[in-house]
């Protein structure tokens, strides 16, 4: 299996509900590293996973959409806890959307998986793989 990663970030505030989250029951601040890492059994036609410019451009504009807002006013997410694992799985499946519309070239279309990894730290991070 062949694979590359590509790299932005996302800056958001929330909140939590429920004893669990105890302290980020309050409003706080989350900057997050984004890991997108596309998969494939053989390269295409070009030897290559995927365009790694198609890649970083459209993971930036999902990281955009995201970032600089407080995900408990969005209407996508409320009432929602928004925690990494949930993140990476929006980010996950909005990637897989504009693959799916050929935002990512045609050589996208021999992608078979992806992965969403959601770095809160050095020491602490969440992941969503998914087929495509």
């Amino acid at each position: 299996m062949f694979s590359i990663t590509v790299r932005d970030h996302i800056m958001i505030a929330h909140s939590f509900s429920g004893e669990v989250f105890g302290p980020a029951q309050k409003l706080h601040g989350a900057t997050f590293v984004v890991d997108a890492t596309f998969r494939r059994p053989e390269l295409d036609d070009d030897n290559i996973v995927v365009d790694i410019g198609l890649a970083s451009q459209e993971l930036h504009a999902i990281c955009g959409g995201l970032s600089y807002r407080n995900l408990d006013d969005e209407p996508d997410f409320l009432g929602i806890n928004t925690s990494t694992e949930f993140l990476a799985k929006v980010i996950a499946d909005r990637l897989a959307n504009r693959i799916a519309a050929g935002d990512l070239g045609p050589g996208a279309a021999g992608l078979t998986g992806l992965t969403i990894t959601l770095h809160e730290s050095h020491i602490a991070w969440a992941s969503y793989e998914r087929d495509l």
